[in-house]
C-alpha cells in the first residue's frame, strides 16, 4: 500500500551527547559561537550543576528564578535583565522550566540558546515556545527558540530522584505517543516516536534499579531527544492540548499531569486508529497498547491520579469546557465534553483506563 502524502520539516540543531562532558563540549560551543556574553539560567537546585559546567566561561549575567508554565511576568523580567547586560548568549541548564524561560528571552531578543538538559522533558529539541498569563497558558513556534546546540550529558542527571526521573521520562512518553496521531503525525515523526517508547521501555526501569548508573540515565536522555523530535513536527495532539489547560489554568505539576494522562488518551485513541496502538504496544514490548503501557507503570511507580498533584475533582466541568476548543479536528477517537469529563474523572481518581490491568 503506498504512503499517504506528506510533508516533513526537520530542525536544524546540533546535538552532542557524552557522559561526563558536559563542560568540555560547553565551551567548545561558546567559543565556536563566538560569544562573550552569556547569560547562565539555571535554577538554585541546579546550581551546583551549572557551576560544574560553567567554570571558565564568559557569564555576564546569572539568572536563577525559574517556575514551571513560564509566567509572562517572569519572562518579562528576564527579558530586561538579558537586554541590560548586553547578552549574546543563552546557556540553560535545567529541566524543560529553565529552558522554557531561555526560549521566553529568545523569542524577543534573538538571541541564541544553548541547552544543558538536566532531565527528560525535551523541551531542548523543539522550537515551541509557551507563557501563562493568569490562567490562560498560549503556546506558538517560532526558529528563534530552538537551542542551537543541546549537550547531553547522563551525570548531569543522576542527582534527579527517582520519583521525579520516572515522572519526566512519562513526559517524555506522551511526546512520543501523541506524535502517533498528531495533526502532523508522518512515517517520520511516527518511527521517531516508536524508537523513543522503546529506549524509555528500556532505559527507566534500569534507572530505577540503578539511579546512579548511566547506562538508564544515557539511554532515557537519547529518548528524550527522540521524543521532543517527534513532537516537534506532529505537533500537539489531544493529549498536549489536556496537559496545558491543566498546567496552565490549574498551576498542575508539569511532567507529572503528562504521566497521568498518557494512559487516558491512549485508551481513547489507540483502538481508533489499531495499526499504531500495534506499533506502540511492540515499543513497550508486546501485547495490547493501553496493557504494555500499564506494565511499565507498574514497573516503575508511575504518577497515577491528578487529585495527587492538586486537580480539584469539582474543576472537571469548566476543565474539559475549558480543552474542547483546543481539540484538534484530526483527533481518531470523536471527542466531545462528555467524553473530556469521563477522561479527566478517571485520571483524576486514578482508575486505570478500561481496566486494563
Amino acid at each position: 500500500m503506498p504512503l499517504d502524502p506528506f510533508v516533513h520539516d526537520t530542525l536544524g540543531q546540533r546535538v552532542i551527547l557524552e557522559a561526563g562532558g558536559a563542560a568540555k563540549h560547553l565551551a567548545a560551543e561558546v567559543s565556536r559561537l563566538g560569544a562573550d556574553r552569556v547569560m547562565l539560567i539555571a535554577a538554585e537546585a541546579e546550581s551546583h550543576l551549572a557551576d560544574r559546567v560553567t567554570a571558565g566561561l564568559p557569564v555576564a549575567l546569572r539568572w536563577t528564578e525559574v517556575a514551571q508554565h513560564v509566567p509572562v511576568e517572569l519572562a518579562e523580567r528576564a527579558r530586561e535583565a538579558a537586554a541590560s547586560a548586553a547578552v549574546d548568549l543563552l546557556v540553560a541548564v535545567g529541566g524543560g522550566s529553565t529552558v522554557g524561560l531561555a526560549k521566553a528571552i529568545a523569542l524577543t531578543a534573538r538571541v541564541p540558546i544553548v541547552a544543558v538538559p538536566t532531565t527528560y522533558a525535551g523541551s531542548e529539541a523543539t522550537a515551541v515556545w509557551g507563557l501563562t498569563e493568569g490562567r490562560e497558558k498560549t503556546t506558538g513556534t517560532h526558529p528563534s527558540v530552538l537551542p542551537v546546540t543541546v549537550v547531553y550529558d547522563a551525570t548531569l542527571t543522576v542527582s534527579l530522584p527517582v520519583g521525579l526521573s520516572v515522572a519526566s521520562g512519562f513526559n517524555a512518553l506522551a511526546h512520543c505517543v501523541d506524535s502517533m496521531w498528531a495533526p502532523g503525525s508522518d512515517p517520520i515523526n511516527r518511527a521517531l516516536a516508536v524508537e523513543g517508547i522503546r529506549v524509555f521501555a528500556s532505559g527507566l526501569p534500569k534507572v530505577v534499579a540503578d539511579p546512579a548508573g548511566l547506562e538508564g540515565r544515557d539511554e532515557c536522555l537519547y529518548g528524550a531527544y527522540l521524543s521532543a523530535v517527534s513532537f516537534a513536527s506532529a505537533g500537539s495532539g489531544l493529549h498536549h492540548k489536556i496537559c496545558h489547560v491543566l498546567g496552565g489554568a490549574y498551576r498542575l505539576p508539569h511532567a507529572e499531569t503528562h504521566a497521568i494522562v498518557l494512559p487516558h488518551v491512549l485508551a481513547l485513541n489507540a483502538p481508533a486508529v489499531p495499526d499504531r496502538g500495534r506499533r506502540i504496544a511492540e515499543a513497550f514490548g508486546g501485547g495490547e497498547p493501553l496493557a504494555a503501557l500499564e506494565r511499565l507503570r507498574a514497573a516503575v511507580a508511575a504518577p497515577r491520579a491528578l487529585k495527587d498533584v492538586g486537580f480539584d475533582e469539582a474543576a472537571v466541568g469548566e476543565a474539559a469546557a475549558r480543552i474542547l476548543p483546543g481539540v484538534p479536528p484530526s483527533n481518531p477517537a470523536p471527542v466531545d465534553r462528555r467524553v473530556l469529563e469521563t477522561l479527566l474523572r478517571a485520571a483524576w481518581a486514578g482508575d486505570t483506563p478500561g481496566g486494563a490491568a
